[in-house]
């Protein structure tokens, strides 16, 4: 009989960050199990999920009572194998030898055992089934409760076990299976007795006051949200990530509107809206240019006909929390972010590196450095590094480390620094995640690719260099917002040299070791990643990428060149030739050096020698002025005379100082082939 299971677990609140990762694994490993008993067809992917901040809990249709009866075959030795071998392995799966089966594979006959294994019954296995795909859960804790052994991320307080109609007996963490579901806490029935599986998710809706399903909670919460700012004809900015965390602690949504002091809209706006999301989970809401209204929206888990007891007592309780914002906001504005930085050197910043105050020093040097290379305002670079990293003394970094940065924006402009100082410690963080904004104005790029910069070379010269997935000082996404930056910014900054100048900054530390080479491989595989989430096919990014070049904001424009030389007819003839040429170089152990036109003999290497003569100031030329598509569109008119170079001429001649030349020859050619990217990536 095929019927719809559900399993549901009652506990205490459930992490909400969690709960859609632990919704999705559960019903994923009750799933896989019951098709891997035979209970479920494979094909079969209509299972649902839902979560609250009590239950976890599955609903899957047509899974049967009892597995099928099973004939397994199991390959066994060689049929010519010794006679007590085939004995054994008979013995070893319950068959006589008379029974054993030959067949026929490539490497021989070998003997085959049939066994028929008796299907399993849903009623023998689904408590196994559960306590497997709990302990698979992704939970970073778990804990015991009452006098038993179990252990789970919360307390547990009940098991649904349905199959159809029918409960399926058994214990999981303690709790003995039944049809009983729980409601809302105060809304609800406290006890729904289910008369079948399928009556789940109606029966919860409509006697508990319970929204079972994640998606649904959320929409209905989306929708709330988005009908109540319209109608103040406000927004609600970013909200998705606690729209997502709202929604794993409430059962039964409802959004009321509320309000503070507008004397409150005095400090910074940033302090303001983390105050509210963070510490109360309340969505603030924003007028037409992005400024907060004083207004914002309260998920409640209640739906009562007067909400103005709900609306006041958060009122209340937000009003303390936006005092301690302005507290802190006024306090640390008593001590000029200048007056703060000596005390950097109490910070550690990395045990083998020194010192936060160590750290902005070298950060001044390397910025001013590369804001000269950009012909910009020195000055306000050094500046701007030498306060970056004071506001992580102040009372409200403290208390909302996300602020550092902004907050030394609004403190330096309170203490009167000039407005490119001011805007470069709140924009050297960026990019902050994946699209975040980049810095803007020379002096914000040069002090962020120098907090980027020094942090890539000092890590990765003690050693500290992201494993797997571990990447505990983000240097991944460090060297990521140094290719953006060079590249979006269109920074003219040699790699090289960058990496070189952060790493004079530790010159003489204990254990330091120059890392320049390590570092630049690890920007360039970053700089792969970004050109192919651009669009760039891999074999263009390589054929770019791997002549390393020095400028990364000229990348682009190579890469372009190289996609319109891809198109064209000569391309794919090229690009083989310079992969044979480059073959013959390796072979060669390179190219002996200048080549001389008089010993070129054949007809063909003297059409390719002089139409090569005449290409190479063009190509050299355009690279020099960046026409990196010009350069390419040169290179295709060499295609005939290589062809027929390759068709007539032997390159490794008898005479020793001919096969000498003509690799020289080659080398040139190769030299020259390759100065905008290296053409044999693109063979196909």
């Amino acid at each position: 009989m095929e019927a719809s299971l559900l399993i549901e677990l009652l506990t205490e609140e459930l992490p909400p960050k969690a709960l859609p990762a632990l919704g999705r694994s559960f019903a994923e490993g009750v799933r896989d199990d019951l098709v891997s008993r035979g209970l479920l067809a494979k094909t079969n992917t209509q299972s649902r999920w839902f979560a609250t901040p009590r239950r976890l809990a599955v609903l899957i249709p047509k899974v049967s009572a009892a597995g099928q009866d099973r004939t397994m075959e199991i390959t066994g030795p060689s049929a010519s194998a010794p006679a007590a071998a085939i004995a054994g392995f008979a013995k070893k799966h319950g068959v006589e030898v008379a029974a054993l089966e030959q067949r026929d594979t490539p490497k021989g006959k070998i003997v085959v055992a049939k066994t028929a294994t008796k299907g399993v019954a849903l009623e023998a296995v689904l408590a196994e089934i559960v306590a497997g795909a709990l302990k698979k859960l992704p939970v970073p804790k778990v804990m015991r409760w009452g006098a038993g052994e179990a252990q789970f991320v919360r307390p547990v307080h009940g098991l649904v076990m349905l199959h159809g109609v029918k409960v399926v007996q058994g214990e999981v963490l303690g709790a003995r299976s039944g049809n009983k579901t729980r409601g809302h806490r105060f809304l609800g029935k406290e006890d729904i007795a289910l008369a079948s599986a399928d009556d789940y998710e109606s029966r919860l809706l409509d006697e508990g006051r319970v929204i079972a399903d994640f998606a649904k909670r959320r929409g209905e919460i989306d929708r709330q949200l988005q009908a109540e700012a319209t109608k103040r004809s406000a927004s609600l900015a970013d909200y998705q990530g606690l729209l997502d965390e709202v929604t794993a602690l409430v059962e039964y949504p409802s959004v009321y509107a509320a309000g503070f002091d507008k004397a409150f809209l005095a400090v910074p706006q940033e302090c303001l809206i983390l105050t509210m999301r963070q510490n109360q989970k309340y969505f603030p809401l924003f007028d037409g240019s992005g400024k907060l209204t004083g207004e914002f929206l309260i998920v409640s888990n209640m739906r009562v006909a007067d909400p103005r007891p709900i609306v006041r007592g958060n009122e209340r309780v937000v009003r303390p929390r936006l005092e301690d914002a302005r507290f802190f906001f006024d306090q640390d504005r008593k001590q000029r972010l200048e007056e703060r930085v000596p005390q950097l050197g109490k910070v550690v910043y990395h045990s083998k590196l020194g010192t936060q105050l160590e750290r902005v020093e070298r950060m001044q040097l390397l910025a001013g450095t590369i804001a000269r290379a950009l012909q910009a305002e020195a000055a306000h670079a050094e500046r701007a590094a030498w306060l970056s990293k004071a506001d992580l003394l102040t009372g409200m970094v403290g208390e909302f480390p996300e602020l550092q940065g902004i907050m030394g924006r609004y403190y330096a402009r309170h203490d009167g620094e000039p407005a490119p100082v001011a805007d470069a410690i709140e924009a050297h963080y960026r990019p902050r995640f994946s699209g975040d904004r980049l810095p803007e104005g020379a002096a914000a790029c040069a002090v962020a690719l120098a907090d980027k910069l020094d942090a890539l070379a000092g890590l990765f010269g003690i050693g500290q260099t992201p494993t797997g997935e571990k990447d505990p000082f983000a240097l991944r996404r460090a060297a990521l917002g140094l290719v953006r930056i060079l590249v979006e910014r269109k920074l003219a900054c040699a790699l090289p040299e960058l990496l070189a100048a952060a790493a004079k900054g530790f010159a003489g530390k204990p254990g330091y070791r120059e890392p320049s080479a390590e570092v630049a491989d690890f920007v360039y595989e970053r700089a792969r990643h970004y050109f192919a989430e651009l669009g760039y096919s891999t074999n263009e990014i390589e054929a770019v990428l791997c002549l390393r070049p020095a400028r990364l904001d000229l990348v682009p424009k190579q890469l372009e060149a190289v996609r319109a030389f891809s198109a064209m007819p000569e391309a794919d003839s090229l690009a083989a030739a310079n992969k044979r040429i480059g073959n013959i170089l390796k072979q060669a152990g390179g190219a002996p050096g200048a080549f001389d036109a008089s010993l070129l003999a054949a007809t063909e290497e003297k059409h390719l020698a002089a139409l090569f003569g005449r290409l190479r100031p063009q190509v050299e030329r355009a690279f020099a002025d960046l026409d990196y598509a010009a350069g390419l569109r040169a290179l295709a008119s060499l295609k005939t005379p290589v062809d027929a170079f390759f068709d007539k001429v032997m390159v490794m001649d008898k005479d020793p100082r001919v096969r000498s030349n003509r690799i020289a020859f080659l080398g040139a050619l190769h030299g020259t082939m390759n100065r905008i990217a290296d053409l044999s990536k693109l063979a196909k």
